[in-house]
């Protein structure tokens, strides 16, 4: 009876751990070009720096223990967020750039008269299943994935829950024109139906051109990936979106290193950095950015204004939920460094000076 059970308990789990919201992992082709990278050694991929996943002396479990059991006031809003109803499908109003953020690290940028889609969740929690993880904040609802059904270029930085959504991604993925991400991220793609020549995975460094005005550039991040047990195995990136009128960074994930300065140095000025602001801890610190450290890496970066993402819709960390957008502003405050914190669904325009209501 035991072995009947414990044989059922091994099928459930091997057909479980198979489902294709986890995707899959690079082969053939994909797997030679990820094991030439540069920076692949031991069986996986590695950060420009040695990276620990938590600080020494501190073991994974300690690490998952103090996160599912620790008390933290305020994680949670008490209230539903405000946002405002999205111009998504309007056309831009100047040749300037425009941006509209959908909380944590999702967001439309209208440039050239094209749309660039950016790590959407729009579901409900971040993780592989519904019923596991943090609960989309009351308010953070008002936008959803049906809405974007003609995407000219869908961008993914790398494949963790909170950025490669697999339920957004079956329903925005088909009527995008192009999907740039980082290698080996499109192996989950292909395994989701998504046509094999429309996407355009990118190593570090690596740029390409699209529609005769759009340049994006892979560039390092201090980061890690993974959707099942095993990490590493496919590129984080962030990336510099180069168009006729200015010039961004789109961070995606990462932590804080001297990667930011040789960027800046490469690449910059730019006139806008969306950086992570979120999600940090002390048990984590070297795959997040503390606000502080957001700040510096915008002034690494030679960045004329930042606008923090990565926070505002899931608690994914221990701090409250709005500590980030406040430390930020008071770090950026110090630095007299020029910041903008759009509310949910408003449009701002990259170039022209905007007023910070602290709406949060």
């Amino acid at each position: 009876m035991i072995i009947a059970s414990v044989f059922v308990f091994i099928i459930i789990f091997l057909v479980v751990i198979n489902l294709p919201v986890f995707g899959r992992l690079p082969k053939g082709e994909r797997l030679e070009k990820i094991h030439h990278l540069s920076n692949y050694k031991d069986g996986a991929i590695q950060n420009l720096s040695v990276t620990l996943m938590q600080p020494e002396g501190v073991s994974f479990f300690e690490v998952l223990r103090k996160f599912l059991f620790s008390k933290q006031p305020n994680k949670i809003p008490s209230h539903a967020l405000p946002f405002l109803h999205p111009a998504i499908k309007e056309a831009q109003k100047s040749s300037l750039p425009e941006i509209i953020w959908f909380g944590h690290s999702s967001y439309l940028i209208k440039v050239d008269g094209l749309r660039i889609l950016v790590d959407p969740i729009f579901s409900s929690t971040p993780s592989p299943f519904s019923f596991i993880g943090s609960k989309a904040f009351k308010g953070t609802d008002f936008i959803k994935a049906d809405d974007f059904k003609d995407i000219d270029v869908l961008l993914i930085t790398h494949d963790h829950y909170d950025h490669l959504d697999y339920q957004s991604i079956l329903k925005i993925a088909p009527n995008a024109k192009i999907i740039i991400t980082s290698l080996g991220v499109g192996a989950h793609l292909e395994r989701w139906g998504v046509s094999t020549n429309k996407i355009k995975e990118l190593v570090w460094n690596q740029s390409v051109n699209i529609f005769d005005s759009l340049t994006f550039t892979a560039v390092p991040a201090r980061h890690f990936t993974g959707r099942k047990f095993k990490r590493n195995q496919t590129l984080w990136s962030a990336f510099v979106l180069k168009s006729s009128a200015a010039k961004m960074f789109l961070g995606g994930d990462s932590g804080y290193d001297t990667h930011f300065k040789t960027i800046g140095d490469e690449f910059g000025p730019f006139d806008i950095a969306l950086l992570e602001c979120g999600q940090y801890n002390e048990l984590w610190p070297y795959i997040h950015m503390y606000p502080e450290q957001t700040v510096q890496a915008a002034i690494d970066l030679n960045a004329k204004v930042l606008m923090p993402v990565h926070w505002g819709k899931f608690s994914l960390a221990m701090h409250p939920w709005n500590e980030p957008v406040e430390r930020v502003t008071i770090a950026a405050t110090e630095k007299q460094f020029p910041l903008i914190t759009p509310k949910l669904g408003e449009t701002i325009t990259v170039g022209i000076s905007h007023t910070n209501d602290k709406w949060w």
